[in-house]
Formats: C-alpha cells, structure tokens, sequence
C-alpha cells in the first residue's frame, strides 16, 4: 500500500485513481481494477474515499475469484473477514460458515443463519445459533425472526 496522502492533496490523483478503477471495470480488466484500488484504499482511513476504497478492494478480491488472497488478508482485518463470510454465504458454503462460526467469527454465525433461514430450515438455523453461541442474542433473534 503506498504511504497516505493528506486529504488535501487528493485532487488529480484522486481522480486518476476513480477514473483507472473506472475504466478497469468497464473492461473487466480485475487485476487492473483491484491494484489501482488496492494502491488508494486504506483501512480506517479517516479519509472516508481511501476507506471505502479498501472496502471495494475485498469486494472486487471475492468477485474476481481471489479467495486466498481475501482469506489472507482474514487473518489480521476484519473487512475481508466479513467479505470473506458474505462470499461464503452467497455460493451457500454453510460447512465453511459453520467451521468460522464455531472458531469465533461471529459474523459467519450471522450468515449461518441466515442462509438456513433462506433454504426454510428454521429448526436448523435455530439449533447452529444453540450449538455455536447460545448466548449471542443477534444470532438467537435472526433465528427466531418470523
């Protein structure tokens, strides 16, 4: 990641920058895309278009199909950790989710969830939130929601 530029001098560079992701994803060029926003993007960044970078940088990791490289990235920030989660629940890897959920991800338990919810297996989503963390309340009213 290259070193932070101070808000103020955002300009050009800023919109060179938008205007590369631009054109990359025009052309579904998603190596081109991911390191012009990987090079912008910051984790809590207090400047809010270098955050939401970073955020679009693990998003455009999962849809380009570079899991190893987000479940890296897993290890130490919770963003890609989350992205990661939402990747698993939406290619319904409910074995992974459950795997996560059992080691303390408590977004993955979310996710458990509510894919059981989505299949229509109530029972099950609400026997994952007993088996893994009877005592998270969220779990417990997703899987309790009507």
């Amino acid at each position: 990641m290259s070193a932070a530029r101070p808000s103020e001098d955002r300009g050009t560079d800023g919109l060179a920058d938008r205007n590369a992701v631009r054109t990359a994803k025009d052309n579904g060029e998603w190596d081109a895309e991911i390191s012009a926003v990987s090079e912008f993007g910051e984790c809590y960044s207090h400047d809010h278009l270098r955050h939401d970078a970073h955020l679009r940088h693990m998003d455009l990791l999962a849809k380009a199909g570079r899991v190893e490289e987000l479940a890296a990235r897993a290890e130490t920030d919770v963003h890609p950790r989350r992205r990661l989660d939402r990747f698993r629940y939406e290619q319904d890897r409910d074995g992974d989710l459950r795997h996560r959920a059992r080691h303390g991800d408590r977004y993955a338990l979310y996710m458990l969830v509510r894919l059981l919810r989505e299949r229509g297996d109530e029972p099950a989503a609400r026997q994952a939130v007993v088996d893994i963390d009877a005592t998270d309340t969220y779990a417990s009213k997703l899987a309790e929601q009507p």
